[in-house]
């Protein structure tokens, strides 16, 4: 992510209206904790350098066992699960990575991707990768674990998980490459991007920059945003008006709602699938470089000094941390549960139960595009 800057217990029957309506009530909890209990788990036994797999940089053996523990999961809940294996030499870096490849249903018909990518990078500062991407990662785990028994019936729905983004989007430019090279990027409805979910102040939801990324090499580039407003129809029928994703407004560079390439998104825009991308940051921090995202908190342990009035540092110069989580020390489940109590949990819980919502049916959000 950012890698450069630019259980149900069954209900008695009642008469009673207020019985039944208070037996719904307790369902429709069980349920998210259900799958709040699912996210929250999965990114412990990914991100716990005790516990779980810790740090997991590409090329490394952790990655590797990252990429054998998502396929695990994907099988145990019923999906065709396909490696995609790729060799890469970026910034100076030789290895091997992979793709994993979860389906069901009906791969002819409209599919929508949901892609997390699973590496994670700036271990030397103490980053275990939390935000940046086990809870991408986790959320993506419990969808597809809760989807099993709500499949649409007009789509297919892919999970992949990214092997090597942050050395340079390794894992989606070799599947978009892949599709282009097969011709099989006809059934590819749009893609959903899973980066850094969790851990800042705000989950805002983007489509692609207006402006064709730079790295792009067709004319095919694709900015639509019906795929970015479709979520944020969903996440209003999820969470509620006030607790919807974000659209943040105009800054310079980045126009209303658009993101930059800096995540696995950006492969798939520029083949010209539509995109949307939804992650956790602070768009009104003007940090180092201005209103770019970057600066993921105004949380006080993430600043050497931050000035609340003019919502930035301090003294520009002397600031070390810019309220940034991912790539530093901060990027840890253990330091992000203690400086927002409850937060990544509940970011966890909002994001799991808002994909499951779209993605059980996809076309009553999707038909006003």
């Amino acid at each position: 992510m950012k890698y450069f800057h630019r259980s149900v217990l069954p209900c008695l029957l009642s008469s009673s209206l207020l019985l039944v309506t208070s037996c719904s009530l307790s369902n429709d909890k069980t349920k998210t904790d259900s799958n709040e209990t699912a996210a929250y788990s999965y990114l412990k036994q990914l991100v716990s350098p005790t516990d779980g797999i810790g740090a997991r940089e590409a090329g490394t053996e952790k990655e590797q066992q990252t990429a054998s523990y998502i396929k695990a999961k994907f099988e145990k809940f019923g999906y065709r699960v396909t490696e995609q294996n790729f060799s890469y030499n970026s910034r100076k870096m030789i290895g091997e990575s992979k793709n994993i490849i979860a389906e069901w249903g009906d791969a002819t018909k409209p599919t929508i991707i949901l892609g997390a990518h699973y590496d994670s990078t700036a271990m030397k500062t103490g980053s275990m990768g939390a935000t940046d991407n086990g809870a991408g990662v986790a959320a993506m785990l419990a969808i597809a674990q809760a989807l099993t028994t709500k499949m649409p019936n007009n789509y297919s729905i892919r999970f992949i998980a990214f092997g090597a983004e942050e050395i340079g989007l390794q894992g989606s430019n070799y599947y978009v490459n892949d599709l282009l090279t097969n011709n099989k990027l006809d059934k590819i409805a749009a893609m959903i991007n899973f980066d850094t979910i969790a851990g800042g102040d705000k989950v805002y939801v983007h489509s692609a920059h207006s402006q064709p990324y730079d790295d792009c090499k067709s004319e095919t580039y694709n900015s639509d945003t019906f795929m970015r407003n479709a979520l944020l129809k969903a996440s209003i029928q999820v969470l509620g008006e006030q607790n919807k994703y974000v659209i943040h407004p105009d800054y310079e560079g980045y126009p209303e709602g658009v993101t930059g390439s800096w995540s696995d998104h950006a492969s798939f825009a520029c083949a010209g699938i539509p995109i949307a991308y939804v992650e956790s940051t602070n768009f009104s921090i003007n940090g180092q470089n201005g209103y770019d995202g970057y600066s993921q908190s105004t949380a006080k342990k993430l600043w050497t000094c931050y000035d609340k009035k003019n919502s930035t540092a301090c003294d520009k110069k002397s600031e070390k941390n810019w309220g940034n989580i991912w790539h530093t020390q901060f990027d840890r489940l253990d330091k992000l549960d203690e400086i927002f109590p409850g937060r990544v949990k509940q970011q966890l819980n909002n994001n799991v139960e808002v994909l499951i919502e779209l993605l059980a049916d996809p076309d009553k959000y999707l038909h006003g595009k």
